[in-house]
């Protein structure tokens, strides 16, 4: 198999990577002839390879912040002890004040642009706003918001003050909302009246004043008025303590920010919570500001003046990795509605509008273009397009390749895989590096992956656990309500003591790319042999008759081993004996005769978490027997009504 994309000599010559191996190679004499060699050297030398992050990116510390990996246990890391410093110092740093700093656009066509000057006036105004409230260090800050500017706005104002943010999309329903926010306490929360979606305006007026109603600690609110684009904004206003949003800034105020320590809480992110309560993770300002740097700047390559557009929403940790953008000097896109609406190809009719450089979307919407016969470079301008980012789930041999074929050979497919506990990617690509179809290109610097059998043994070529071996800046300060750790310790360092095990399956290939194939907690082991339910996906998932596919292993009392797979069809397709046959011929041929499905059944939808995940898990346990309340959230998911019909598949 050869590589699908190989970057052009000029390409690596100017990389930021390029720029940042030279300036170690100077400061260590260090001859790092390629991306391995600066890897390796950032896993063996994580002192010297963070510190080099720090004074490159020159980070902005109003005391001596000490040496960089204080102390290396894991958990318990102690990253640059003596620092005292703020994220929002470094995002406005030298920005051309009439530049486009947010743009922001929605379903219906509106526009606009926030300048830097102009986002930095309503950063220190909102900021400004808090402090007259008493909000100071340690407080929250919660939103219920669509992806907006003004939420850019309100977590950067947030983290000015020093006070913790927090958020999730208005497409959570109250008692997930409450699940999530109310448990911080918020003394202030900052939500709007509706957004809108597939064509549809939601009115979110009622579910903002029981959101209030269950926050008892809420000591003010603040709505950004909204309406949909034939309606004016005429929300109704109840009584209490409360500001309309253009009330924060009827006078100007310098922006200032308070230094807090390393640590410091910045914002809190959730897991998913479909089978409990959701973790909320807790990142500092330091660990994300180096991370963000790192991996925006090395890894994806941007740049002042680009152009960086992430579909996402606030209830998911991508948005935040958007946001960063800002550290770079990028101008943010955001996108308020469905990637589908009203056509196919909506994302990148927005990429070639916009101009955008670095495009962030799901295999699942990449394999709908697919499906749909979207060819983007036809129909588009993209020629400004570097490069196209997918995360969420696992992009398919078929995904990579449609991309190369549809929107451009020269632009880099950049596979990542990560999480919303440090807030960004193990695994993924750099500017330097060849692409190949279906795996992911790299290690990401600093970050000492690896994947381990089950006696804590690296593998090579075969799958395996994937493990963190060394500390990152990164990691969870901590888990909300979790005093002496014991939570944060069961979830990650339970399995292989002083070492990060993540949940997913991961095989290192012998070219040192990496194959994702899914949470290991919902792996597939028939007769022995174990396998990802994503290579299931992606055998099936690229059939014309299958719209998506569930796989489910599931474990008898009687010790034997059942194993459905669910297909949605694809109009006007019937799932009768020959599409069935097409259907396990492919993952007999494909795959593996031993994961060729014990039944196939047509199924009306599947089920996933709101960042996109397929409900896998919680669905194993109900087909085992477990009453559906007990294992699933349906305020979590997607698509709550479909429980009942998997229910019925016992």
């Amino acid at each position: 198999m050869q590589p699908q994309w190989v970057p052009e000599p000029s390409v690596v010559e100017h990389a930021n990577v390029t720029r940042f191996a030279r300036f170690v190679e100077r400061r260590h004499g260090l001859n790092l002839p390629d991306y391995r060699a600066l890897w390796q050297w950032s896993v063996d030398a994580p002192n010297q390879f963070w510190k080099a992050v720090w004074d490159s990116f020159e980070i902005l510390s109003h005391t001596d912040p000490g040496p960089a990996l204080a102390d290396s246990a894991m958990p318990g890391a102690v990253w640059f002890p003596g620092a005292r410093l703020n994220i929002v110092e470094h995002v406005f740093r030298d920005r051309p004040p009439r530049d486009p700093a947010v743009v922001y656009l929605d379903e219906a066509g509106r526009r606009t642009e926030m300048s830097w000057s102009e986002l930095r006036r309503q950063t220190a105004s909102f900021a400004a706003t808090l402090r007259a409230h008493g909000v100071g260090p340690g407080d929250r800050v919660v939103g219920y918001l669509p992806n907006i500017p003004e939420a850019v706005v309100a977590l950067l104002g947030t983290a000015a003050v020093g006070a913790v943010w927090a958020a999730c999309g208005q497409d959570y329903a109250v008692p997930a909302a409450l699940d999530r926010l109310g448990r911080l306490e918020p003394r202030v929360l900052v939500t709007t009246t509706g957004y809108g979606y597939a064509g549809k305006w939601h009115d979110r007026t009622d579910e903002m004043n029981l959101l209030r109603d269950g926050l008892p600690g809420l000591e003010l609110t603040v709505v950004v008025p909204r309406g949909s684009p034939d309606e004016p904004p005429e929300p109704a206003m109840p009584p209490g303590s409360l500001l309309i949003w253009e009330d924060t800034f009827t006078t100007d105020h310098p922006l200032e920010t308070v230094a807090v320590p390393f640590d410091h809480p910045l914002w809190v992110v959730f897991s998913s919570g479909t089978t409990g309560p959701p973790k909320g993770i807790v990142h500092g300002h330091g660990g994300v500001l180096l991370e963000h740097l790192k991996a925006l700047s090395l890894h994806l390559d941007l740049r002042p003046g680009d152009r960086y557009f992430w579909y996402t929403s606030p209830s998911w940790m991508m948005w935040n990795f958007l946001v960063s953008g800002l550290l770079v000097g990028a101008t943010v896109v955001c996108y308020d509605g469905a990637p589908s609406h009203p056509e196919i190809d909506r994302l990148w009719r927005i990429a070639a509008d916009e101009r955008v450089t670095v495009l962030g979307t799901s295999p699942a919407y990449i394999a709908a273009c697919g499906k749909a016969g979207a060819v983007p470079r036809d129909g588009h301008d993209l020629s400004a397009l570097r490069s196209v980012g997918v995360t969420g789930s696992t992009l398919p041999v078929t995904g990579s390749l449609w991309l190369s074929d549809n929107v451009g050979a020269d632009v880099q497919v950049m596979s990542i895989s990560g999480g919303t506990d440090v807030v960004t990617a193990f695994v993924g690509a750099v500017p330097t590096v060849p692409v190949w179809p279906g795996e992911i290109s790299v290690p990401c610097l600093g970050v000492a992956v690896d994947a381990y059998d089950e006696h804590g043994r690296p593998v090579r070529g075969r799958v395996g656990e994937l493990v963190v071996t060394a500390p990152m800046p990164s990691m969870p300060v901590s888990f909300w309500d979790d005093p002496d750790g014991s939570r944060y310790r069961d979830s990650y360092f339970s399995v292989y003591p002083g070492v990060w095990r993540h949940g997913d399956w991961i095989t290192v290939t012998d070219r040192g790319t990496f194959v994702m194939h899914g949470r290991s907690d919902s792996t597939l082991n028939r007769q022995g042999v174990r396998m990802g339910s994503a290579d299931i996906y992606q055998v099936v998932e690229s059939l014309p008759e299958v719209t998506e596919a569930l796989v489910l292993g599931i474990e008898q009392p009687d010790g034997s081993y059942r194993m459905p797979l669910f297909v949605v069809l694809a109009e006007g397709t019937e799932l009768d004996d020959s599409v069935a046959e097409r259907i396990r011929s492919a993952i007999r041929a494909q795959l593996s005769p031993r994961h060729v499905p014990d039944e196939i059944v047509a199924a009306p939808g599947v089920p996933h978490t709101r960042t996109g995940k397929k409900l896998e898990v919680p669905l194993k346990r109900i087909l085992q027997g477990a009453d559906p309340a007990g294992v699933v959230d349906r305020a979590a998911i997607d698509a709550p009504d479909l429980i009942e019909w998997y229910h019925d598949q016992r």
